[in-house]
């Protein structure tokens, strides 16, 4: 082995992990636990996200059902739970903004029609 070849990693210069407090940017999508940031990316938010986990833990509450752990396919059961509720909220969102647009297209369509009678 050549020990004299460049090796492919950069040495870090020695940087605090901690950061004080006024010097993080507020952002509204960090949560602060103790030391750990949280991120969210809006998965919650995402109607196809929120569907998909609904589905996995319908799936993982059969599965323990099926292997005789009632206590554990009655968690995922709970968590399933959880995520149509918050699908079905967002549903319901999504169709209030699908009236709102649509009542704006026909005030939109009412306001051309006033103008070129006049």
């Amino acid at each position: 082995m050549n020990n004299n070849r460049r090796r492919n990693f950069r040495i870090r210069s020695q940087k605090s992990f901690r950061r004080r407090s006024g010097s993080v940017p507020s952002n509204n999508n960090n949560f602060n636990n103790g030391n750990i940031n949280f991120n969210r990316n809006g998965s919650m938010n995402n109607v196809h996200s929120v569907e998909k986990a609904m589905h996995k833990f319908q799936q993982l509450a059969k599965d323990a059902q099926s292997n005789g752990d009632p206590v554990l396919a009655q968690n995922y059961l709970q968590h399933a739970d959880h995520y149509l509720r918050r699908y079905n909220e967002l549903n319901v969102k999504k169709d209030n903004s699908i009236e709102k647009s649509k009542d704006k297209d026909i005030d939109l369509q009412q306001n051309q029609k006033k103008d070129l009678a006049i």
